[in-house]
């Protein structure tokens, strides 16, 4: 086939009276703007839903003369009025950021993430890293927070799954055509796209940039899909998560280097760069070759500059989840980088290793995020607890509390994932203050309010429209796979719109045990098929293409859902994406989640059926730690951890049988005169009222603005300021510590007197400590203390900082200080020196602590 000569684009014709549609299609504020879905919806009801509710190439596909006819209907012009003062009435109010810190008119913190799941016409995303990813941008336009998003523009994205006739899941990568999507190609001041070229092995690729309007906040997104390249090299913005090793680097050298190289061109100084997983984590050698490029300072300067402006979220509970390369894929492509910015490779190297000084260990992303980032943090609270735990030997003298990883519990766009008549519902009751504060509880508390007969009435509508759609779907699925006329005529009596719905729908990693509701399949059988009290299920979720395990899940469910007697009742839709997730969380009447404690680190499915008035019933592991109460929804166990997976599996299907047998399914129908079933719309308003205003991304980004934002943009100016003066003090500083700190000792600690005390009262502490040629101002003495567990070690250990006294002698000092007794039983404790610096943001940071050693302190080369 020939080449074209040339490229030209054809735009949609509209009316003047319609041009602010345009306006509205290219502002992802839609996607959370009722309103103005309704108004693309009136457009034309067919195009909106064949389209994939995409506005912008439906603009393009409306015929002229319905155009004209429009252009000429004053109820429709009147409603895009609504949408359109709605919109800017959302750019231009002041803001909960702007009222706390003051107006600020470019993003200065920058968020990187491999995946963005803002709409289902942007496919982009796999699954819950995107979503939050895309809630996080929404909730920050909503708060005003001076952010900007930066990921990648997949060709393909991510696959859409179909599957065989016997149920074992199949792929297909349909190319995305971004012209009729809601992007926009970034152009230079001669109108070219915009593009940066990103250093590569003998070599530089060459990316252009394309932004997303998400409300207030710009998405830019690199595309390495552009003429300039090799065929190679425009592969590796193709497919997310797709290819192998060498793509994967490829696509996150793009990220995090490219990307950085993106907010320059597009004259954005950011100062604050946030990582969403450890992907984008080669952005520390693009912002440290910068800044020696540009400042004069020297590799370990650079890095104490990006320290402090960088910090690190991370969603993986298990090392397998996390991205590690071999050392010579990490040469081949970040060592000329390196070498041309004079960054030393081993240095570079050491820096994602466990154990820096073994060479042939792989290079693990999270390890360089960890230690180019001041801060980090988990995504719940118990994944704070794994994450410190599997990172404790990074830190190997710090006890396992201290571990520097906090948590912010992770939350969704509420406004993005309530139905419309809730919302209208919600509104009526709970005042406008809801959809502009949703993580204010003395909104919620209203809920109350809500008669119980309206609230329930809203529920069944949407589990009717839930029903309604997976016989759709249901339909179509089986049409495509060539099913006979029977079959697809009974797909659409499937389910019932009045009885207990429950919805599972996920990921399908092994981890998240899909099946453990088949464990007893003649149990589950009672359960679906019982006149009296039915029940059933809608499940969805794709499997990675490279996961057997998890696809044979799925044939599993399929193969179980083709019985007979099961099929009105247990259904699976194909390819799970957000429209799928939308009608679910906001129809089901349970969300069902049992993944095998402790791997989920968050999860965020079931917090949106919360909004919607649906229950969850769950595993105590991720959120739900944090969430679950006997009056906002069910747990499946007590928060046990087994040995044996196996085990654990038979212990939890039973108990999850136990649950929906005594506790679900009589409490949904206990019902008197066929009203509604008071004791279940009881447990709704408790979990809305509980959970709403917590379980949400304003409530998150707020945390992340105030906890790490903030401080992380306030040190990077103190570092960066008065020509990085601070900076190159805190390495001198720091270089002056590690040459003298083997000179460091603690002689001596106990109490002055007694070594007992009654509760209130405090126990005076001594300690002798050598500190060689360092001074008390470099060091913190503090005292380790806590109860004493049955093995004799300290749990729940606190510190109390004990004050120099004076001299003992040359290079000793006598610290002393008081440790308070605040409750009875057995405690232990001990003494540690560790370096400290007034600028030091993490306390931790020279990975250095000294543990009092009484045997050592008897070594006469200490005296």
């Amino acid at each position: 086939m020939p080449r074209p000569i040339g490229t030209f684009r054809v735009r949609a014709n509209l009316p003047e009276p319609l041009s602010g549609l345009v306006e509205l299609a290219y502002n992802l504020h839609w996607t959370w703007n009722h309103e103005a879905i309704a108004l693309f919806r009136r457009l034309d009801r067919d195009l909106w839903e064949s389209t994939g509710h995409n506005p912008v190439r439906m603009l393009g596909r409306v015929s002229q003369p319905r155009l004209e006819r429009l252009a000429r209907d004053n109820g429709f012009l009147d409603h895009l009025d609504r949408a359109l003062e709605q919109l800017h009435r959302h750019l231009e109010r002041t803001t909960w950021f702007e009222e706390r810190w003051g107006k600020v008119d470019a993003p200065e913190i920058a968020y990187f993430s491999m995946e963005f799941g803002l709409t289902e016409c942007l496919p982009i995303y796999s699954g819950g890293l995107g979503i939050l990813a895309g809630d996080h941008l929404k909730s920050a336009s909503e708060l005003g927070v001076p952010l900007c998003g930066v990921g990648l523009l997949y060709r393909q994205g991510y696959f859409q799954q179909y599957l065989s006739a016997d149920g074992w899941q199949q792929e297909r990568y349909p190319d995305n055509d971004f012209w009729n999507m809601p992007v926009t190609l970034e152009r230079d001041d001669r109108g070219a796209p915009l593009t940066v070229r990103v250093p590569f092995p003998g070599r530089e690729v060459v990316a252009q940039v394309w932004r997303v309007q998400v409300g207030r906040v710009p998405l830019y997104l690199l595309d390495t899909n552009v003429e300039e390249n090799s065929d190679e090299d425009r592969r590796i913005t193709y497919q997310l998560y797709g290819g192998d090793q060498r793509t994967r680097i490829q696509q996150e050298l793009v990220l995090g280097v490219g990307g950085m190289m993106a907010l320059r061109a597009l004259g954005l100084h950011v100062q604050v760069c946030h990582m969403n997983e450890g992907h984008a984590a080669f952005m520390a050698v693009e912002r440290i070759r910068r800044r020696k490029e540009k400042d004069g300072l020297s590799t370990d300067e650079a890095l104490e500059v990006v320290r402090g402006g960088t910090f690190f979220t991370t969603h993986t509970p298990v090392p397998a989840g996390i991205d590690e390369f071999p050392p010579a894929l990490v040469h081949e492509f970040l060592g000329p980088l390196l070498d041309r910015s004079g960054i030393d490779r081993n240095w570079f190297m050491a820096l994602g290793r466990r154990n820096p000084e073994d060479p042939s260990e792989p290079f693990n992303m999270a390890l360089l995020a960890l230690r180019t980032t001041a801060k980090a943090n988990g995504v719940s609270r118990l994944h704070g607890e794994v994450s410190r735990k599997m990172w404790a030997d990074i830190w190997a003298a710090v006890p396992r509390e201290e571990v520097p990883i906090g948590h912010v519990t992770n939350g969704i766009h509420t406004r993005s994932w309530t139905s419309a008549d809730m919302t209208a519902l919600l509104q009526r009751y709970l005042g406008p203050d809801w959809l502009e504060r949703p993580a204010d509880h003395s909104v919620w508390e209203r809920i109350d309010q809500v008669p119980d007969v309206e609230l329930w009435r809203v529920h069944e509508r949407r589990r009717e429209r839930l029903i309604a759609f997976a016989r759709r779907r249901l339909a179509e699925q089986l049409r495509a796979r060539g099913a006979s006329k029977r079959e697809i005529e009974a797909a659409r009596e499937v389910l019932n719109p009045e009885a207990l719905t429950i919805g599972f729908a996920r990921r399908f990693a092994t981890y998240k045990r899909a099946t453990l509701l088949l464990r007893d399949p003649e149990r589950l059988r009672r359960l679906l098929t019982d006149p009296n009290r039915p029940v059933q299920f809608i499940f969805a979720g794709k499997a990675h293409p490279r996961d057997d395990g998890g696809k044979a899940l799925i044939r599993e469910i399929i193969h179980f859902a083709r019985q007979a007697e099961v099929r009105p009742h247990f259904v699976f839709l194909e390819n799970y994406d957000i429209e799928i997730a939308r009608y679910l969380v906001q129809g089901v009447d349970v969300w069902l989640n049992n993944p095998r404690r402790p791997m989920e680190a968050s999860g965020t499915s079931g917090m949106k059926v919360i909004p919607n008035g649906g229950l969850n019933l769950s595993v105590l592991d991720g959120w739900w730690c944090e969430g679950y109460a006997p009056d906002t929804g069910w747990a499946i166990g007590h928060g046990e951890e087994y040995d044996d997976p196996d085990y654990q599996d038979e212990v939890e299907s039973r108990a999850l049988y136990d649950v929906l047998e005594n506790e679900v399914i009589p409490l949904f129908y206990d019902r008197k005169a066929d009203g509604p079933p008071r004791g279940w719309i009881a447990m709704m308003k408790a979990s809305m009222r509980k959970l709403g205003p917590v379980f949400n991304t304003n409530r998150m980004v707020e945390e992340y603005v105030t906890r790490y934002y903030i401080p992380s943009a306030e040190s990077w100016r103190k570092l960066s300021g008065d020509g990085f003066a601070l900076a190159r003090e805190l390495v001198g500083w720091k270089q002056r510590v590690r040459a003298a700190w083997h000179e460091v000792g603690i002689l001596s600690a106990g109490f002055s007197r007694g070594g007992e005390a009654r509760v209130g009262e405090r126990l005076e502490v001594e300690a002798q400590v050598r500190l060689g040629a360092l001074s008390p101002d470099d060091v913190r003495v503090e005292l380790w203390y806590g109860p004493l567990d049955a093995d004799g070690e300290i749990e729940r250990g606190r510190t109390v900082e004990l004050l120099c006294r004076g001299p003992a002698g040359p290079g000793t000092w006598v610290y002393e200080g008081k440790l308070p007794c605040e409750e009875t039983g057995r405690f232990g404790y001990t003494a540690r020196v560790r370096p400290w610096h007034p600028e030091l943001v993490d306390r931790f940071d020279l990975e250095r602590v000294l543990w009092f050693d009484p045997a050592a302190a008897c070594d006469p080369a200490l005296a």
